[in-house]
Protein backbone atom coordinates (compact mmCIF):
# COMPACT_ATOMS: atom_id res chain seq x y z
CA UNK A 1 0.00 0.00 0.00
CA UNK A 2 1.18 3.37 -0.78
CA UNK A 3 2.42 5.59 1.77
CA UNK A 4 -1.40 8.37 2.57
CA UNK A 5 -0.78 12.02 3.82
CA UNK A 6 -0.78 12.72 7.16
CA UNK A 7 -3.76 14.74 7.30
CA UNK A 8 -5.72 11.62 5.79
CA UNK A 9 -4.04 9.32 7.82
CA UNK A 10 -4.92 11.91 11.46
CA UNK A 11 -8.69 11.40 10.03
CA UNK A 12 -8.33 7.78 9.63
CA UNK A 13 -6.99 7.26 12.81
CA UNK A 14 -9.29 9.61 14.44
CA UNK A 15 -12.63 7.32 13.12
CA UNK A 16 -11.15 4.40 14.32
CA UNK A 17 -9.98 5.66 17.80
CA UNK A 18 -13.66 7.26 18.01
CA UNK A 19 -15.14 3.98 17.58
CA UNK A 20 -12.99 2.19 20.14
CA UNK A 21 -13.31 4.56 22.93
CA UNK A 22 -16.84 4.77 22.19
CA UNK A 23 -17.71 1.15 22.49
CA UNK A 24 -15.88 1.02 25.95
CA UNK A 25 -17.66 4.41 26.91
CA UNK A 26 -21.02 2.41 25.88
CA UNK A 27 -20.02 -0.72 27.74
CA UNK A 28 -19.43 1.09 31.06
CA UNK A 29 -22.36 3.45 31.08
CA UNK A 30 -24.66 0.70 29.92
CA UNK A 31 -23.48 -1.92 32.40
CA UNK A 32 -23.78 0.54 35.04
CA UNK A 33 -26.66 3.17 34.28
CA UNK A 34 -28.69 1.68 31.49
CA UNK A 35 -27.38 4.50 28.91
CA UNK A 36 -25.06 5.02 26.10
CA UNK A 37 -22.64 7.50 25.57
CA UNK A 38 -25.36 8.73 22.98
CA UNK A 39 -28.08 8.99 25.39
CA UNK A 40 -25.35 10.66 27.64
CA UNK A 41 -24.64 13.25 25.28
CA UNK A 42 -28.10 14.06 24.45
CA UNK A 43 -28.20 14.67 28.62
CA UNK A 44 -25.05 16.60 28.15
CA UNK A 45 -26.33 18.91 26.09
CA UNK A 46 -29.25 19.40 27.69
CA UNK A 47 -28.17 20.27 30.68
CA UNK A 48 -25.88 22.62 29.18
CA UNK A 49 -28.98 24.49 27.47
CA UNK A 50 -31.04 27.55 28.63
CA UNK A 51 -33.90 26.27 30.83
CA UNK A 52 -32.20 22.64 30.05
CA UNK A 53 -34.71 22.55 26.97
CA UNK A 54 -33.80 22.87 23.34
CA UNK A 55 -35.39 22.71 19.59
CA UNK A 56 -34.70 18.97 18.67
CA UNK A 57 -32.93 20.22 15.47
CA UNK A 58 -30.33 22.24 17.39
CA UNK A 59 -29.57 18.64 19.77
CA UNK A 60 -29.29 17.02 16.31
CA UNK A 61 -27.10 19.36 14.57
CA UNK A 62 -25.00 19.65 18.41
CA UNK A 63 -24.71 15.60 18.15
CA UNK A 64 -24.38 15.29 14.34
CA UNK A 65 -27.41 13.65 13.51
CA UNK A 66 -30.79 14.49 11.68
CA UNK A 67 -34.24 15.69 13.35
CA UNK A 68 -35.51 12.26 12.97
CA UNK A 69 -32.43 10.76 14.03
CA UNK A 70 -33.26 12.89 17.60
CA UNK A 71 -36.93 11.62 17.51
CA UNK A 72 -35.91 8.09 17.60
CA UNK A 73 -33.19 8.62 20.18
CA UNK A 74 -35.48 11.07 22.30
CA UNK A 75 -38.88 8.35 22.15
CA UNK A 76 -37.01 5.84 24.57
CA UNK A 77 -35.42 8.18 26.84
CA UNK A 78 -38.75 10.03 27.58
CA UNK A 79 -40.35 6.80 28.11
CA UNK A 80 -37.81 5.93 30.89
CA UNK A 81 -38.52 9.65 32.21
CA UNK A 82 -34.68 10.75 31.01
CA UNK A 83 -36.41 13.85 29.12
CA UNK A 84 -39.92 14.99 28.11
CA UNK A 85 -41.61 16.82 25.43
CA UNK A 86 -42.25 20.36 25.74
CA UNK A 87 -44.66 22.59 23.88
CA UNK A 88 -43.05 25.91 22.13
CA UNK A 89 -44.82 28.66 23.06
CA UNK A 90 -43.94 30.65 20.41
CA UNK A 91 -44.42 28.06 17.11
CA UNK A 92 -46.42 24.65 17.53
CA UNK A 93 -44.21 23.24 14.57
CA UNK A 94 -41.26 23.35 16.61
CA UNK A 95 -40.67 20.05 18.95
CA UNK A 96 -38.41 20.88 22.12
CA UNK A 97 -36.53 18.54 24.42
CA UNK A 98 -36.57 19.04 27.98
CA UNK A 99 -33.98 17.45 30.69
CA UNK A 100 -36.36 15.75 33.58
CA UNK A 101 -34.98 15.64 37.38
CA UNK A 102 -34.66 11.46 36.47
CA UNK A 103 -32.65 12.34 33.64
CA UNK A 104 -30.30 15.15 35.99
CA UNK A 105 -29.41 12.60 38.33
CA UNK A 106 -28.96 9.91 35.56
CA UNK A 107 -26.57 12.41 34.38
CA UNK A 108 -24.41 13.32 37.10
CA UNK A 109 -24.05 9.44 38.36
CA UNK A 110 -23.08 8.75 34.47
CA UNK A 111 -20.61 11.50 34.70
CA UNK A 112 -18.62 9.80 37.57
CA UNK A 113 -18.37 6.82 35.37
CA UNK A 114 -17.38 8.67 32.15
CA UNK A 115 -14.65 10.63 34.33
CA UNK A 116 -12.85 7.36 35.55
CA UNK A 117 -13.31 5.71 31.92
CA UNK A 118 -11.58 8.54 30.64
CA UNK A 119 -9.31 8.40 32.96
CA UNK A 120 -8.24 4.82 32.25
CA UNK A 121 -8.62 5.60 28.72
CA UNK A 122 -5.94 8.60 28.72
CA UNK A 123 -4.13 7.18 31.08
CA UNK A 124 -0.96 6.94 29.53
CA UNK A 125 -1.23 10.33 28.19
CA UNK A 126 0.12 13.89 29.01
CA UNK A 127 -1.92 16.60 30.19
CA UNK A 128 -0.21 18.85 27.39
CA UNK A 129 -0.40 16.20 24.28
CA UNK A 130 -4.37 16.43 25.63
CA UNK A 131 -4.73 20.05 25.14
CA UNK A 132 -3.00 20.38 21.86
CA UNK A 133 -5.42 17.57 20.52
CA UNK A 134 -8.29 19.60 22.06
CA UNK A 135 -7.09 22.83 20.30
CA UNK A 136 -6.50 20.26 17.19
CA UNK A 137 -10.24 19.19 17.32
CA UNK A 138 -11.66 23.13 17.93
CA UNK A 139 -9.78 24.54 14.55
CA UNK A 140 -11.64 21.20 13.07
CA UNK A 141 -14.93 22.26 14.46
CA UNK A 142 -14.86 25.75 15.46
CA UNK A 143 -18.52 25.48 17.02
CA UNK A 144 -17.65 22.37 19.22
CA UNK A 145 -19.04 22.50 22.77
CA UNK A 146 -16.05 21.88 24.86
Amino acid sequence: MAAIPQNMAFIINLWTINTITSKKIDACLGSIHGIGFTEYMVLFHLNNAHKKTMRRIDLAQNLGLTASGITRLASPMEKIGLVQKEANPRDARVSLVKLTAAGATVLSDATTSLKETSNQILKDIENEKLTDTLTVFKSIGKDLFI
